[in-house]
């Protein structure tokens, strides 16, 4: 599989750094904050973003990109309970409780500008 990047643009690069990689096991590849910063984790390259990177000039209409929205990654988890205690235990929020569906269990989590990721455990196939 290649490498698959997603841009986030955040609202503190350096927090942003700190809260994937001390959190959610990302791996930091560099670092030009605070513009920009990118971090790894398996296949996935995260694209951190900062007001002053080229990502977050204005577009030709005035609007500005900024962080948030409901488009996320989704990380794969094995026990979403004992993963949400955890991270819970470390003072991050959530936006929902964790809901199961047809496919499995997840929970969105957010980043410190209001990014979303998901964490999902799936279904136990018999």
């Amino acid at each position: 599989m290649a490498t698959v990047n997603v841009r986030y643009m955040v609202d503190d690069v350096e927090a942003a750094v700190s809260f994937y990689t001390t959190h959610l096991g990302f791996t930091l590849l560099s670092s030009a904050a605070p513009a920009f910063a990118d971090v790894s984790r398996g296949d996935l390259r995260l694209l951190l973003s900062g007001a002053t990177s080229s990502a977050g000039r204005a577009m030709p209409d005035g609007r500005r990109p900024g962080p948030g929205g409901w488009n996320r990654i989704q990380l794969i988890v094995d026990d979403i309970g004992a993963e949400v205690a955890r991270l819970r235990g470390q003072g991050l929020g959530f936006r929902n409780d964790v809901i199961s569906g047809p496919g499995g269990s997840q929970i969105l989590l957010e980043d410190p500008s209001g990014n979303v990721i998901e964490l999902f455990q799936p279904r136990k196939r018999p």
